[in-house]
């Protein structure tokens, strides 16, 4: 097989790219890794179909791409895990795999995946890459929508990107889950997503475009008072989301997406709680954190 990577949507050729040509089970050649990089710094996001794969091939074809994250993002941690720790468990079960309870405290968290968000912002480091592995989808509903951070920077006007260019928020999971009314953290969960610092505006390393970096995680600028910070945030994601920045994908069984949080926003859309959907995420994390790689 020969690896070949598509823009889905010729409207947009530089935006979300479909791969060919590669068994996902099979271990990866470093021209193909090579290939998908560079797709990624083309497209942002890579969907690659018909990959029937298990989470120690994911895990495996994850690690070609730098070192990978533990899940402590995730509200379920020790004996509550369903899944390993290098393994972040988007579904609707339980450790046993029976669909949650709707008040259940771990669906509830879960909703913040409705919310634009970049994945592991609230983290020092944050993400790099995500790869999304569809074991079992919903009969309909439940797709993700992506959105294009680069292309949100460039249609700013001047005025509004001398604002923010140099601007330093605070991401915190309590802050988005507070959004939708989740207040019921530990004091241990409360430790664990202390809020950290990352520059609204990134550079990426390899194509040099810039980007905003933008999630609802974040929910203050440093030296702004708050009420304004989150104003500013609000019209920015507003501006993002436009439809022409965003890309929907609908998912089908053995579907893997992949994508670069330093350049996308994304969210899940809605679907029917009653029925199984078991998405499993492997994390690359970035190599620093975003303060100190636009200081460098």
């Amino acid at each position: 097989m020969t690896l070949e990577i598509k823009p889905i949507d010729p409207q947009r050729p530089g935006f979300v790219g479909e791969v060919s040509g590669i068994d996902l089970r099979q271990p990866t050649s470093a021209a193909d890794v090579a290939a998908i990089e560079a797709g990624m710094d083309r497209f942002g996001v890579l969907v690659f179909h018909d990959q029937p794969i298990d989470d120690a091939q994911q895990l495996a074809f994850s690690r070609n791409f730098g070192n990978l994250e533990t899940a402590t993002g995730d509200i379920a941690q020790g004996e509550q895990r369903r899944l390993s720790m290098e393994v972040n468990d988007i579904s609707n079960l339980d450790k046993n795999n029976n669909v949650l309870a709707r008040d259940d405290r771990k669906r509830l968290f879960g909703l913040g995946n409705m919310l634009w968000h970049s994945d592991s912002s609230f983290k020092a480091v944050p993400a790099k890459y995500s790869l999304l592995s569809a074991r079992v989808i919903p009969p309909k509903g439940g797709n993700t929508e992506f959105a294009d951070m680069r292309a949100a920077w460039d249609a700013l006007d001047a005025e509004t990107r001398d604002l923010v260019e140099d601007l330093v928020c605070e991401h915190t999971q309590i802050y988005s889950r507070g959004v939708l009314g989740f207040t019921d953290f530990t004091d241990e969960e409360r430790r664990r997503f202390a809020p950290v610092l990352q520059r609204l505006v990134r550079t990426h390393p390899v194509t040099g475009r810039r980007s905003l970096f933008l999630s609802s995680h974040a929910g203050a600028i440093v030296g702004w008072p708050v009420p304004e910070a989150r104003a500013l945030l609000r019209d920015l994601v507003e501006h993002a989301t436009q439809r022409q920045f965003v890309h929907a994908h609908v998912w089908r069984d053995h579907d893997l997406v992949m994508w670069d949080n330093r350049v996308t926003m994304h969210r899940a859309r809605r679907y029917d709680a009653s029925e199984r959907r078991d998405l499993r995420r492997t994390t690359v994390a970035s190599e620093a954190p975003t303060v100190q790689q636009q200081a460098a």
